[in-house]
C-alpha cells in the first residue's frame, strides 16, 4: 500500500510537470501581437501615449500586458507613407530591443496592397511575368539581407498583404492568374530562403481576407495547394462589418484546421471604441471602450478554442495610429491616454 502511495504521488508530480511545462510551451508560441506600423511615425511627430497619465513609449505599453509579436509592413518605394526599409528596419530594432518577435508584411507595392487594389511598384510596372518574378525574389532577398544585417531578422514573413484576390496585378490578379499568382508566391519564398544563409528560415504565412467566409476559404487553399508551395502558417483577417458574425468566423478558422492541418493566426482585427461602422444597425458589440474590449476577449476565445491547438496567435491591425481615418479603431484616444482594451490579456499572464 505504501509503495503503491509512493508511485502514485511520483506519477502525480510527473504528470504536473508535464502540464507546467506544456502550459509554458503553449505560452511561447501563442502570439499575441500588433501591427504596430504608425507608433513610430507618430512618436516622431510628438504624440505621447500615455497609462494612468503617465507618458510611456507605445511599443512599453504593449510589452507590459503580454504583447509578444509586432507586425510590420514593408512598402517597396513609398512617397506618402512612412513605411519603406529604414524606417521599418528602426522599428524593427526598438521592437527586438523590448523582447519582440517580428512578422514582416511584405506589401509588394508603393503604398497599400488589399482585396480592392494591390498596385506593382512604380520600377516594377509592365514588366513581363518572368521578370517580374525575378524583381519580387532580389527585392526580397536583398531586403531580408538588410534586416539581417542590422539585427533584426524576422521570425516570421508574409508573402503579400490581404491577397484574397490575388496580388502584383495585374499580373497576379485573381481568379484569372493563378498560375502567375503561383510563380510570384514561390519567388517571394525563395527570396526569403536565399537571405537566411546558416540561420533558420523564418516561418512563411500566407495572407487573406476570408476569416468569416468558410467556402471561399476552402476554394482558395484547395487551389493554392494545387501548385505544391510551401509555407507554414494561414493567416486571415477579421472585421466584423465587412466578414460576417463570429460564428462565421469560428466555422470558418474550425475548418480551416481540420482540413489543412496548418498554424492558424488572425493577423488583422479591429473594433471601434466609438460609434462608425454601425450607424444604420445593431453592432455585435456596442461601439463604445467596453464593447472594444468585450470584442476582443470573444474572438481570441474562439481562436484559442480551434482544434488541435492550431489556434497560434491574434494581431490587432493598428492600435497606436493616432489621428488617421480608422483612429476608432485604436487602443488610445487623442490626447494618448490608452483605453481598457489593453488589459484583455493580462489575465492570461499574470500569476
Amino acid at each position: 500500500m505504501k509503495r503503491n502511495t509512493v508511485k502514485n504521488n511520483t506519477l502525480i508530480l510527473l504528470f504536473g510537470l508535464i502540464i507546467g511545462f506544456s502550459s509554458q510551451l503553449n505560452a511561447q508560441e501563442y502570439a499575441i501581437g500588433a501591427d504596430l506600423s504608425f507608433v513610430k511615425e507618430a512618436e516622431d511627430k510628438g504624440f505621447q501615449f500615455k497609462e494612468n497619465g503617465i507618458v510611456k513609449k507605445g511599443l512599453d505599453i504593449f510589452r507590459e500586458h503580454g504583447y509578444n509579436w509586432i507586425r510590420l509592413r514593408l512598402f517597396h518605394t513609398p512617397t506618402r507613407l512612412p513605411n519603406g526599409l529604414a524606417y521599418t528596419i528602426a522599428m524593427a530594432k526598438e521592437a527586438k530591443e523590448k523582447g519582440y518577435k517580428f512578422l514582416l508584411n511584405y506589401h509588394y507595392s508603393d503604398t497599400w496592397a488589399d482585396p480592392q487594389k494591390q498596385y506593382l511598384p512604380k520600377t516594377w510596372d509592365s514588366l513581363p511575368q518572368k521578370d517580374l518574378e525575378q524583381k519580387l525574389y532580389e527585392y526580397t532577398k536583398e531586403t531580408m539581407i538588410a534586416f539581417k544585417d542590422a539585427g533584426v531578422f524576422p521570425d516570421m514573413v508574409q508573402i503579400g498583404n490581404e491577397i484574397s484576390n490575388g496580388m502584383c496585378w495585374p499580373n497576379g490578379k485573381l481568379p484569372e492568374n493563378w498560375d502567375n499568382l503561383a510563380g510570384l508566391l514561390q519567388a517571394g519564398i525563395k527570396g526569403v530562403m536565399a537571405s537566411c544563409g546558416n540561420r533558420k528560415p523564418p516561418k512563411i504565412m500566407i495572407h487573406i481576407d476570408k476569416g468569416g467566409d468558410k467556402n471561399f476559404t476552402k476554394y482558395w487553399f484547395d487551389k493554392l495547394h494545387t501548385y505544391n508551395i510551401k509555407y507554414d502558417v494561414i493567416g486571415q483577417s477579421y472585421y466584423p462589418w465587412w466578414h460576417g458574425n463570429l460564428l462565421n468566423l469560428r466555422e470558418c478558422l474550425n475548418f480551416t484546421a481540420l482540413e489543412y492541418k496548418k498554424d492558424i493566426i488572425l493577423v488583422e482585427t479591429a473594433y471601434n471604441y466609438d460609434v462608425a461602422e454601425y450607424k444604420e444597425k445593431k453592432p455585435p458589440f456596442p461601439e463604445t471602450e467596453k464593447g472594444q474590449k468585450e470584442f476582443l476577449e470573444h474572438v481570441n476565445d474562439i481562436i484559442l478554442q480551434i482544434p488541435n491547438n492550431l489556434g497560434k496567435g491574434i494581431f490587432w491591425w493598428e492600435p497606436a495610429a493616432p489621428f488617421k481615418s480608422f483612429t476608432r479603431r485604436t487602443f488610445f484616444s487623442n490626447d494618448g491616454e490608452v483605453k481598457p482594451v489593453i488589459e484583455v490579456f493580462d489575465k492570461y499572464l499574470r500569476y
